[in-house]
């Protein structure tokens, strides 16, 4: 059975951490303006905004040290990422979560929390929010849908996302716990202490800067260990920013993804709002959800 960490009250205290890349405090702030008008209490650790001079938001050990206190730290509800990037497979093996396993808290972020979000799932069997991050409450956005869903989500209210029927969706109605995240990172993980079993999952993928040919070598790599095999239902969200190479590799994203899962008899969804773009709904990996391609619409509701 999976865990389902505790929901936050007003007052509840929320850690944010930079367990990747580098990330200013300034870029930050609206978020912490925010989570403050939710109602909660907001510790910044010193790994956002830091003084490190390359990628990192800090050495490994620095970035490994702080995520283990916030972990530790029963007054600590939930902890934000700041930012993915690259980092977290650096520090992963490294982390104790005796404390957390006994008193689990949301770990909320997407990118390369990925790593993060497989790994609890995987070990331990603890849901966790696969959800905007501090950046997209900047330019005016703190209020819109998306956000919106990151404040009902960690709050206990049960998600119900919509969206319009892709061309190449297949149609059907799905059941089963939600797992996924980055494309590069699931195929990343495989043969990992962190890796994935999809097996009556409802798996979801999304990407970001990949070139189309690079896309479809890791959606091969999903399909020939298996990934893609037994899984419940498909949900593709956002492939942002993909390029091409100079000799085109001649079909579009969404043709190269159909290409490889056409075969398979359950229900499948394109243009899902999960991405690393401005459309990116809140998703409790490990939670239940069922998933209703139809011919108009798209409806994913938590269960």
């Amino acid at each position: 059975m999976i865990k389902i960490p505790p929901y936050l009250k007003k007052g509840d205290s929320i850690g944010i951490t930079c367990p990747a890349g580098y990330m200013a405090k300034e870029k930050a702030q609206t978020c912490i303006d925010t989570l403050q008008q939710w109602g909660f209490e907001v510790m910044v650790g010193k790994t956002l905004g830091s003084n490190s001079i390359n990628y990192f938001s800090g050495t490994d050990d620095e970035r490994l040290n702080e995520l283990q206190a916030m972990l530790d730290d029963d007054s600590i509800r939930a902890i934000l990422c700041g930012r993915g990037g690259y980092g977290v497979s650096r520090i992963i093996d490294q982390l104790n979560f005796t404390r957390f396993k006994k008193k689990p808290k949301w770990i909320i972020g997407y990118s390369d929390i990925t790593v993060l979000h497989a790994h609890i799932y995987s070990n331990f069997n603890i849901a966790s929010l696969h959800s905007p991050m501090a950046a997209a409450f900047n330019d005016g956005e703190y209020n819109n849908e998306y956000i919106a869903s990151l404040h009902k989500a960690i709050i206990g209210k049960k998600a119900k996302y919509t969206c319009a029927a892709h061309l190449f969706n297949k149609q059907g109605t799905a059941t089963g716990e939600l797992i996924g995240g980055n494309l590069s990172l699931l195929t990343h993980l495989i043969g990992t202490p962190s890796d994935i079993n999809t097996k009556n999952k409802l798996l979801f993928i999304e990407d970001i800067g990949e070139l189309i040919y690079s896309t479809d070598r890791m959606l091969h790599q999903l399909k020939r260990s298996g990934k893609l095999d037994e899984i419940a239902g498909l949900i593709i969200g956002g492939f942002t920013d993909i390029r091409d190479t100079e000799r085109p590799f001649g079909k579009t994203i969404e043709a190269v993804i159909n290409d490889v899962v056409k075969e398979y008899a359950y229900p499948v969804c394109f243009n899902f709002p999960v991405s690393h773009g401005r459309e990116n709904y809140a998703l409790k990996v490990g939670g239940t959800y069922q998933l209703k391609a139809g011919r108009k619409t798209v409806q994913l509701s938590e269960k």
